[in-house]
């Protein structure tokens, strides 16, 4: 089978989505299936009119299209094909985008899941979400998570060269895109507070949209150390080296760093926006997203000891039910299903 996929998210490095993208090719590949890369552009009008040129033309020889993040073709395909709908986050906060570009994104994703002959998505809660919001009948959309990529959860033996400056130091850690539902102006203003002024966070993840309040706040901060993006080498020390990981995102469609850090056996402390309900397991859940809450939370995982002692085995345990193995397989299920 000859399968097309979005080249936007294999060929560039935007984050989580890369992430799928890539261990779902490299998967397919493993598996003896070939893959090829829809063209893009630089512009998302003109990866728009490419895609859709692609799903109406593409060679005799691919046998499926998949579009890989929420926004897919104008026109419907010729031939099988499928469409990845991480999240909704705009059904539940107003942070995620501007009024204006959430009614281009929303038409844009309702125009694609109607086009495609099938709709997969990352957690129930997403699913409950794409019905609702895009009145798309429960049985055209898959459920498939994604998995747990474990050269995330093997640290190098020795600190990589930037990061030398902080072995010998105790940090709470956040890895993640930089943008406004992640909540991150809350989580600097956390580090201000009484409670954790003398505990350091170390930010690491690339700047991706209307980051400006959040290097702001970080900058305001004295206690707050922003890397930008790491290599895989630099997230895996981190994850082994912190003594938290903190997620205080106001929604997430499925929250991989979650994942990878309790598989790291970390212990995390989280929200429960979106589906971090289904993916966050033995994590503390945060009382709340606003300063205060985010404060108390990780106050209360730093001083509990007796649950950070379980973490090292409850981690792990509950992040092997993620694998890549298992997502990969029932994305090919799927394909063999359509295409026949």
């Amino acid at each position: 089978m000859e399968i097309a996929l979005s080249g936007r998210f294999i060929e560039r490095n935007v984050g989580g989505n890369s992430t799928y993208a890539r261990a779902l090719r490299r998967g397919l590949e493993a598996r003896g299936q070939r893959t090829v890369l829809i063209p893009y552009r630089s512009s998302a009008v003109g990866t728009a009119l490419a895609e859709t040129r692609y799903g109406r033309s593409h060679p005799d020889g691919v046998d499926l299209v998949h579009f890989l993040a929420d926004t897919g073709p104008l026109v419907a395909p010729r031939g099988p094909s499928v469409l990845t709908v991480h999240g909704v986050a705009s059904r539940w906060t107003d942070v995620s985008r501007s009024r204006v570009a959430d009614r281009v994104w929303r038409a844009r994703v309702a125009r694609a899941v109607h086009l495609c002959d099938r709709i997969i998505t990352v957690s129930h809660s997403s699913a409950s979400d794409i019905c609702e919001v895009f009145g798309v009948p429960g049985d055209r959309i898959t459920v498939i998570h994604h998995g747990l990529e474990t050269a995330a959860i093997h640290p190098p033996e020795e600190a990589p060269d930037r990061l030398r400056r902080l072995v010998d130091e105790a940090f709470v850690l956040y890895l993640g895109n930089v943008e406004p539902r992640k909540n991150l102006v809350n989580l600097a203003r956390a580090f201000s507070t009484d409670a954790l002024r003398s505990t350091r966070l170390v930010v690491a993840g690339r700047p991706a949209w209307d980051y400006g309040s959040s290097l702001a706040a970080f900058e305001q901060a004295g206690n707050v150390d922003y890397l930008g993006f790491v290599s895989d080498e630099e997230r895996s020390w981190l994850y082994s080296h912190c003594r938290l990981f903190v997620f205080p995102s106001h929604y997430e469609g499925f929250g991989l760093p979650v994942l990878e850090a309790l598989g790291a056996g970390v212990p995390v402390a989280c929200s429960d926006g979106g589906s971090l309900a289904e993916v966050a397991g033995p994590a503390k859940i945060l009382p709340g997203t606003d300063v205060a809450g985010i404060s108390e939370g990780i106050s209360d995982a730093l001083s509990d000891d007796q649950w950070r002692s379980r973490i090292g085995t409850l981690g792990p345990k509950w992040a092997s039910r993620f694998t890549w193995e298992k997502s990969v397989e029932r994305h090919l299920d799927l394909y063999r299903e359509l295409a026949g």
